[in-house]
C-alpha cells in the first residue's frame, strides 16, 4: 500500500531538535521510514506564524525553512523529488519515487499581502492555510471565530489563479463557509477530523464534510488524540488550557517552560484512544461525503502524541491493515491512503 500525507511539521522539528531527516532521527517521520513505509508523497508545512515566532521576520525565515526542506532533496540523491505541476502528480504511487509537496501553514509569511504568494509560488509552495492563528487574512477557531479579511479573500482568488491549493484547515466556521462561496477549484482540509466524533472546533461538521465532498476536496484525517476521542479530548483541555492561560500570564521564560514541561508530562500519562477511532473518522467521512473526500493528513511531528500504537509514519501500514479489518474494500483503502490526494492536488496544480 501508498501513502499520501497532506500534512506534517517535520521540518519545523528538525529545526528544533537535532533530527537529521535524511539518515533518520527522533521524529514522526523521517526519510528512511518514509521509504519503507510505502509513502508516495509527504507535504511538509512551512509553520511560521507571529504567534510562535513574533521577533521574527516571517518572510525571509519562511525562506531558509523551504531552503532547508530543498536540501533535503537534494541530499536524498533522487529518492525525493519536488512536486511543482500536475504531471508530477500523475507518477504518484505508480512508481517508487517519493514526492515532497510545500505548504504555508499559516499565512503569516505573506506579511498581510496576498500578492506575496507568488514570491513563495515561485519557491514551490503549492499549498496555502491562510490562517492558523488570527492574522490579516483570517479567524481561527481558537482565536476570535472571525471570517476572512479582505486580504483573505484576495487571498483565495490569487491562490486559486497561481493553481495554489486552498487548505482550510484550522479556518473559523465562517472563514470555512467563506472559502466555500469564494473557491472556485477543489479545496482540502489537510489535517481535520470529524466534528460528530469528537467536538473539537478543529474539527469539521458533517455540512463542512459535505461541503468538501461536493466541490471535489478532500480532508486529511489528523492523527492527533484529542480530535479523535471526545474523552481524551475532555482530559487534554483540562490541562491544557490552565497552562496556556498560566504561561500567558508569567513573564518568566524558565518558569513557562517548567509550566510546559508539567503539563506535557501530565498529557503523557493520559490513556490514549487507539488506531481504532482514527478508523471511526475515516468510515464516518465516507458515510457523509463519500468515498473520494476522505484522506490522510496525520500532523506528524506537529502534535505531542500519536494513537496508542502508533509511533510515526512507520504506523500507516497498520492503518491499512485497520482500514481493511473494518470491511473498507482494497479501492477504498487506496483512495484513502493516496488515490484522493494525489488526484485533488492534481486537479489543481498548474
Amino acid at each position: 500500500m501508498r501513502f499520501f500525507d497532506a500534512h506534517c511539521d517535520t521540518v519545523m522539528r528538525a529545526l528544533d531538535s537535532d533530527l537529521d531527516f535524511v539518515r533518520g532521527g527522533p521524529a514522526h517521520s523521517d526519510l528512511p521510514r518514509l521509504r519503507s513505509a510505502g509513502a508516495c508523497a509527504q507535504l511538509f508545512a512551512v509553520f511560521v506564524v507571529e504567534t510562535n515566532l513574533p521577533d521574527r521576520d516571517l518572510y525571509a525565515y519562511a525562506d531558509y525553512v523551504i531552503s532547508v526542506i530543498l536540501g533535503w532533496l537534494a541530499q536524498a540523491d533522487g529518492a525525493m523529488r519536488l512536486a511543482r505541476t500536475a504531471d508530477d502528480l500523475r507518477a504518484v504511487g505508480h512508481d517508487a519515487t517519493l514526492y515532497a509537496l510545500l505548504g504555508l501553514e499559516g499565512a503569516d509569511p505573506l506579511l498581510g499581502d496576498a500578492e506575496n504568494l507568488l514570491h513563495f509560488f515561485d519557491l514551490g509552495v503549492r499549498s496555502v492555510t491562510p490562517a492558523w492563528d488570527d492574522n490579516a487574512f483570517a479567524g481561527t477557531p481558537f482565536g476570535n471565530n472571525t471570517g476572512l479579511t479582505a486580504e483573505g479573500f484576495k487571498l483565495v482568488e490569487v491562490a486559486e489563479a497561481l493553481r495554489v491549493m486552498v487548505d482550510v484547515s484550522h479556518l473559523s466556521d465562517t472563514a470555512f463557509w467563506q472559502v466555500c462561496e469564494t473557491a472556485r477549484r477543489p479545496f482540502i482540509a489537510s489535517h481535520s477530523n470529524c466534528r460528530v466524533l469528537c467536538p473539537s472546533p478543529r474539527n469539521l461538521s458533517d455540512d463542512m464534510l459535505r461541503a468538501v465532498a461536493q466541490r471535489g476536496g478532500v480532508v486529511g484525517i489528523n492523527l492527533s488524540p484529542d480530535y479523535l476521542e471526545p474523552a481524551y479530548q475532555a482530559a487534554w483541555d483540562a490541562v491544557a488550557y490552565p497552562t496556556r492561560a498560566a504561561m500567558n500570564d508569567e513573564d518568566d521564560l524558565e518558569l513557562r517552560e517548567h509550566l510546559r514541561h508539567q503539563a506535557i508530562q501530565r498529557l503523557r500519562n493520559l490513556p490514549r484512544p487507539g488506531i481504532d477511532w482514527v478508523v471511526h473518522h475515516i468510515q464516518h467521512a465516507i458515510q457523509v461525503g463519500g468515498e473520494d473526500c476522505v484522506g490522510l493528513g496525520g500532523d506528524l511531528d506537529g502534535i505531542w502524541f500519536l494513537p496508542e500504537g502508533m509511533t510515526g509514519i512507520e504506523s500507516y501500514p497498520q492503518l491499512a491493515e485497520a482500514l481493511h479489518r473494518a470491511g473498507l474494500t482494497t479501492r477504498q483503502v487506496e483512495k484513502v491512503c493516496w488515490r484522493n490526494m494525489a488526484r485533488v492536488f492534481g486537479e489543481v496544480l498548474p
